[in-house]
């Protein structure tokens, strides 16, 4: 299969987003950065794109745009995401559906409106960004993280239904990276009170810390770019060695020797 050529792109106004999106341009791809804002890197091969991932009429129109313009479309890169922090208990339903609406639903709401473009020039290439939160528990953070497991298990699962029509899928899983991401965290209504607000307090504080103290986001706009170039794309890809260490790690030691280094750092 040949490198991507024409990407869309979700979550490409700043952080990873604009990062891979800056980086692609500059590989020779025509990138269509969406984001509800519209804003995007300042490129000639980047096409700023209105579009909010939990809008269906939005998203079928983007997709519409692209092929009307290019006649095909060789990539989707599902970015765009949101955090949510609190107790798992003090955590309402309504908050829990904000935040899979837009990590989960939204990367399949728009996936589904590309397949059919896919199957039908038999190919394409599906990468979606989870995280190392993926496989390591973050407390205080629960329903990130089960966002970010139920996106890797999608796209796994999906890589085994689309490889008959020509079809690659790959996850990047991030660990900390300096973004705007943290400050647009937003905190459950009761976050801040009852029996948890102390500690969810310090957990917070330190995972914010590492993250400003992260890795930047060029490192996955690499690990995004690395995979769109190559001919047979990896199932999933978790940047940087220490990281990798991490997720090995997490598979070999026990279960319970994991979940007590995870509460010596966040709780």
């Amino acid at each position: 299969m040949k490198p991507a050529e024409i990407v869309l792109l979700t979550g490409g106004s700043s952080g990873i987003g604009a990062a891979a999106a800056r980086m692609l341009a500059e590989a020779g791809m025509t990138v269509y950065a969406a984001s509800r804002s519209g804003r995007a890197p300042q490129h000639e091969r980047i096409i700023p794109l209105v579009m909010d991932v939990n809008d269906q009429t939005a998203v079928v129109l983007a997709v519409n745009r692209i092929l009307q313009e290019q006649g095909r479309l060789d990539a989707v890169v599902c970015n765009a995401g949101n955090g949510i922090a609190g107790a798992a208990e003090d955590t309402s339903i309504e908050e829990i559906r904000y935040q899979f609406e837009t990590c989960f639903y939204g990367a399949v709401r728009v996936i589904d409106a590309c397949l059919p473009e896919f199957r039908r020039q038999g190919q394409g290439r599906i990468l979606t960004v989870s995280s190392v939160a993926a496989f390591i528990p973050i407390p205080y953070q629960a329903f990130y993280s089960s966002a970010k497991a139920a996106l890797l298990m999608y796209t796994k699962a999906l890589s085994l239904e689309v490889k008959p029509f020509g079809i690659q899928c790959c996850s990047i899983l991030p660990g900390d990276t300096k973004t705007g991401f943290t400050g647009a965290r937003k905190y459950t209504a009761r976050a801040k009170e009852g029996a948890y607000a102390e500690t969810m307090a310090r957990s917070v504080a330190k995972m914010e810390k590492d993250e400003q103290n992260g890795m930047s986001p060029d490192v996955i706009a690499r690990a995004i770019l690395r995979q769109l170039k190559r001919r047979r794309m990896r199932l999933h890809v978790t940047p940087r060695l220490d990281y990798k260490a991490i997720e090995i790690l997490s598979r070999l030691l026990p279960e319970r020797l994991v979940m007590w280094i995870v509460s010596l750092l966040y709780c």
